[in-house]
């Protein structure tokens, strides 16, 4: 997906790599630049050579959690949007979760149609 001339750069980050590299080809598929990682750490050292324009990751991954992830990346890279998605119990929780309304990203309950991600990705 080409915005302002070039492919919109995203971030797929999870911890399964089987969803990280499939995430990335589908959305490569779709004309995005996506690169894929495998967990937090590996995700913030990408993040400052990638300077991606929007994080796609997993809530819930060892280490560095896909919520603080999106709060330290947005630290680094505050142009850079941020997409959530976990299970619909992992998602339910977080949206009741005291301050959950102040979240500067979007969360997003899997599984979830490409189609429809990529309706979020590009909003």
């Amino acid at each position: 997906m080409v915005k302002k001339g070039k492919a919109l750069r995203i971030l797929v980050v999870d911890d399964e790599e089987i969803i990280a590299d499939s995430l990335a080809h589908i959305l490569k598929d779709r004309g995005f630049a996506a690169t894929a990682a495998y967990n937090g750490e590996q995700a913030l050292e990408l993040a400052t050579s990638v300077k991606p324009d929007v994080l796609l990751s997993d809530v819930v991954m060892p280490g560095i959690s896909g919520v603080e992830l999106a709060l330290r990346l947005i630290g680094l890279l505050p142009s850079c949007r941020v997409v959530l998605y976990s299970s619909i119990a992992v998602v339910t929780n977080l949206l009741k979760a005291p301050g959950a309304t102040n979240y500067p990203f979007k969360l997003l309950a899997k599984p979830i149609h490409p189609d429809d991600l990529i309706a979020h990705l590009v909003a």
